[in-house]
């Protein structure tokens, strides 16, 4: 159902959302913007989603003490407590469904199963609704809890995540995760009502918060300069702060947190909370696992100014602030815990175990290394490997490298399809030391001593730090294609008929369980292609022949090709394929066309490691 069909009762609901707001601040309600954490509207329970252990904790506040640990599936991301029940929401992004569950019990009592990838959850006040953004297709999603059915379905541009609720308005603000833009959405009327673009460097957007006094929006994002190559000029933090008002003349400024509380620079906001009162603000940084407090203005200029800089723990991704305004809470998700800090006095009052480590020591020392923008990995602290592959994703850039134009890949798979860049440069993850400590991250290295040469000799087994490293980033898999959740359609099993087809010679490179001819390999049998993609750009240094790259996911990394020319898979197989040298597919229909891509948008259809297994391909391990 879509929201221009939407029955009678939401439209009410939304009413009484609104009336309820003249009594309430919007703020008091728990679930009011998304995060990896919420608070009951009590103040009595804390709910934690871990994604890396598919559970989510609920914590006792007035003891400080785990109750409940609940798996919930692949990747839970939102939670959301409903309305001022003790019930909660969780948006698993792996499992594509909403796992509701009770917070005293631990028990769950529902689920709601969507498309693909709910990211954010938030509830109404009255507890009737849950709001979800959909990551991919872009999709806003309305769930009656009654009946855990979608009830209404508002589609914007692909990659929504954030979503904050005012019940003054009865607006949904919904963020572009790749953008930075903010979209206003009249939840009784299903249409875009307003919108804030930020620049075209703005970037990795998650999450946004709603001030409880004034007009006011803090939005948590980074800055992607492409064409700068070096640490110090290519990530830069940010929080947006939006003005809704429309009779504002700067509706939308950026504040920088580089240099923000002095000269000690911060990295890779991950999200923000206001406190109940509107005055304070804190921010958590996952690059540099610090957290800024701060104190609202009033001004519409500054916006904010320090209190504090604190250092929290490993990777900080959720921070919230307790109903009463005395305690923010931080969960640190590599440390696996929440600690609480006093809001006044801004010292640790409590440190709650919140899951055990499930990824191995290996593999959690190499996350952390992943996501750190400190020594030894960094030397200027603006940059982490996670600034461009947050969670083994592509960061929808393509950045001016030394080496030419060279477009964001995706970690899934690449275990099994080294070697790793466009150019082939790398058959191994450790030959990154090169990366850590050249100009883009200026880090002191994880070798001591000589560092081998790219495609020669292994810097596999040097240094402990670096193999777990590679561990962790070899350990992406791919997820099955939301679009043959019920098989290949009809339109798909005829792309896959043309796909395979000799006249388009499409399966010639992109063959095998992987979709590509790149498969781990001695350096000298690396396999190269020249596709014509790298004839017209005068930067390229190490082309034209590259790298096949895996079509696995395809339909959700746009845009395609080494340089990021082709905007879509249509693209890639008509305008950016004039001389039918990546396929030839010029002699195909237009019908023909769609269904090949409706057939790329399918993959994978199947998991493709037992596959490759059988096909006696060796993944790479470490």
């Amino acid at each position: 159902m879509t929201y221009k069909h939407r029955k009678l009762n939401q439209a009410i609901a939304v009413s009484s959302l609104i009336a309820l707001s003249a009594v309430f601040p919007c703020s008091v309600f728990a679930g009011t913007s998304n995060s990896l954490m919420d608070i009951s509207a009590d103040g009595k329970l804390l709910a934690c989603s871990n994604r890396d252990s598919g559970t989510v904790t609920i914590v006792d506040l007035a003891t400080h003490t785990k109750l409940h640990e609940v798996a919930v599936g692949t990747k839970p991301e939102g939670v959301s407590f409903i309305g001022d029940s003790h019930r909660i929401a969780i948006a698993v992004y792996g499992e594509d469904c909403i796992v509701c569950l009770n917070g005293d019990s631990g028990e769950v009592f529902g689920r709601c199963d969507v498309f693909d990838e709910p990211y954010g959850i938030v509830s109404d006040p009255s507890g009737e609704y849950l709001y979800v953004t959909l990551d991919y297709p872009g999709q806003l999603l309305t769930i009656d809890v009654a009946s855990l059915r979608v009830t209404a379905t508002f589609q914007g541009s692909n990659f929504l995540r954030g979503i904050a609720l005012s019940a003054a308005d009865g607006r949904a603000y919904l963020t572009e995760y790749y953008t930075s833009k903010v979209i206003a959405v009249d939840l009784a009327k299903g249409t875009a009502v307003d919108e804030w673009t930020g620049t075209s460097t703005d970037n990795l957007t998650r999450q946004l918060v709603l001030s409880p006094r004034r007009g006011k929006i803090y939005v948590p994002h980074i800055r992607s300069r492409v064409t700068a190559v070096h640490g110090e000029g290519s990530i830069f933090p940010y929080v947006s702060v939006i003005d809704t008002p429309t009779d504002k003349e700067l509706r939308r400024k950026r504040i920088p947190l580089d240099s923000f509380g002095g000269n000690r620079v911060t990295a890779n906001p991950w999200e923000v909370t206001v406190s109940p009162d509107g005055l304070n603000l804190f921010i958590v940084f996952a690059g540099t696992d610090d957290m800024f407090a701060c104190e609202i203005l009033d001004d519409d200029y500054r916006e904010m100014t320090p209190r504090k800089l604190l250092q929290v723990g490993s990777n900080p991704r959720a921070v919230r602030v307790a109903p009463n305004g005395k305690t923010a809470y931080v969960y640190n998700a590599l440390d696996f815990n929440v600690v609480a800090y006093d809001v006044a006095k801004l010292e640790v009052r409590a440190s709650i175990p919140v899951t055990a480590n499930p990824l191995g020591d290996t593999v959690l020392q190499g996350k952390k290394l992943f996501y750190s923008a400190q020594q030894p990995m960094v030397g200027r602290r603006w940059i982490s490997c996670s600034s461009c592959h947050p969670d083994g994703e592509p960061d929808g850039r393509t950045w001016h490298n030394p080496e030419g134009l060279r477009n964001t890949q995706s970690f899934a798979g690449m275990a099994w399809t080294h070697p790793i860049h466009w150019s082939a440069d790398r058959d191994e993850v450790q030959d990154f030391e090169h990366t850590i400590r050249g100009p883009l991250m200026q880090g002191r290295g994880l070798i001591q001593g000589q560092v081998q040469e790219s495609l020669g000799a292994a810097n596999a087994g040097l240094a402990e730090m670096l193999d777990a490293l590679a561990a962790y980033s070899n350990s992406h898999q791919a997820s099955l294609s939301p679009h043959a959740k019920k098989g290949l359609s009809e339109a798909a099993q005829r792309g896959r008929d043309l796909f395979f087809d000799k006249a388009t010679q499409c399966a010639t490179c992109h063959s095998g369980p992987f979709f590509c001819d790149s498969q781990p390999r001695a350096a000298n049998q690396i396999v190269r292609h020249n596709v014509g993609t790298g004839d017209d750009d005068p930067s390229e240094k190490m082309g034209p022949a590259y790298d096949t790259p895996t079509l696995l996911g395809i339909y959700r990394t746009a845009p395609y090709l080494h340089d990021g020319t082709a905007a879509t898979l249509k693209d890639v197989l008509t305008t950016a394929n004039p001389h039918d040298r990546h396929g030839k597919t010029s002699h195909l229909t237009s019908n023909e066309i769609a269904d090949l891509v409706q057939f790329l948008k399918s993959l994978p259809y199947e998991d493709p490691e037992p596959l490759a297994k059988a096909a006696g391909i060796t993944k790479v391990e470490r």
